[in-house]
C-alpha cells in the first residue's frame, strides 16, 4: 500500500536547508546586465538551464532575490517541491511534462507578465536525455515574445550524482559557483515546422553547452 506523504512536513524541513545552503555560496557572475536589460525593456524573459545545475542556480537566484517561477509535475513529488518552492519566494505553475505541459508553461507566462517575473525552465528535464534541449521552450518563448537566456553554473568540487540520468550537482557549503548568463535569444517569427523547431533547439542547445564552457 502506497502511503501519502504530507507534503507540508517534508517541504518546511527541506526549504530550510535550501536557504542555509544557498547563503554559504560564493557566486561570480558574468552577464547580469543581459538579463537587467530586457526586463528593463519590460520584455519577459526565460531562463534556459541545464537540470544537473538546477540547485546551484536556482540558489544563485535566491541568494540575489531574483523574482524567479517555474514549473512542477502534478504528481505527489511534484506537490512537495511546489510547496518548499513557495517557501522560498518562488511563484509554480503546476504540470507534467507529458499531460497539461503546454498549459503549465501558459500559465507561468502569465504569472511573469502580470508580476513581472523571471520565467526559469530546466530545458533538458524532467527526465533528459542529459543536456539535449526540449523545444518546448522555443513554442512558449515564441508565443508570449518572450526572450531566452541560457545560463550555466560551474560548481567549485560539487557532488556528482553519477548514478542519475542527468549527473546531478550538489553544491557543498561554502564552496565557489561561477554563473554565465548569455545574451538573450529571439526565437524566429517564422512558422515552426518541424524542420525548424529542430533547427532552433540546435542552435540554442549549443550556445548553452558553449556558455562559460572555457572556465572548466
Amino acid at each position: 500500500m502506497k502511503i501519502k506523504v504530507n507534503s507540508a512536513l517534508v517541504a518546511a524541513p527541506l526549504a530550510f536547508l535550501y536557504k542555509m545552503l544557498a547563503k554559504t555560496i560564493r557566486f561570480e557572475v558574468d552577464g547580469l546586465e543581459n538579463v537587467t536589460k530586457v526586463l528593463d525593456s519590460n520584455k519577459t524573459v526565460i531562463v534556459a538551464v541545464w537540470h544537473n545545475e538546477l540547485l546551484a542556480l536556482s540558489s544563485y537566484g535566491y541568494a540575489q532575490k531574483l523574482p524567479y517561477v517555474t514549473i512542477a509535475s502534478d504528481s505527489n513529488d511534484g506537490q512537495i517541491i511546489t510547496d518548499m518552492l513557495v517557501r522560498i519566494g518562488y511563484k509554480v505553475a503546476r504540470g507534467s511534462s507529458s499531460r497539461g505541459g503546454l498549459k503549465a508553461m501558459l500559465s507561468m507566462t502569465r504569472i511573469m507578465k502580470k508580476e513581472g517575473r523571471i520565467g526559469i525552465i530546466t530545458v533538458d528535464g524532467p527526465k533528459g536525455p542529459r543536456h539535449k534541449l526540449k523545444q518546448g521552450i522555443l513554442a512558449i518563448a515564441q508565443r508570449t515574445d518572450s526572450l531566452i537566456i541560457p545560463m550555466r553554473g560551474y560548481l567549485e568540487k560539487p557532488k556528482v550524482f553519477e548514478k542519475s540520468w542527468d549527473k546531478f550537482e550538489l553544491p557543498k557549503p561554502f564552496g565557489r559557483c561561477k554563473v554565465f548568463m548569455g545574451e538573450p535569444i529571439q526565437v524566429t517569427d517564422q512558422k515552426l515546422t518541424a524542420e525548424l523547431l529542430r533547427s532552433e533547439a540546435d542552435k540554442v542547445e549549443e550556445i548553452l553547452n558553449n556558455l562559460g564552457s572555457g572556465y572548466k
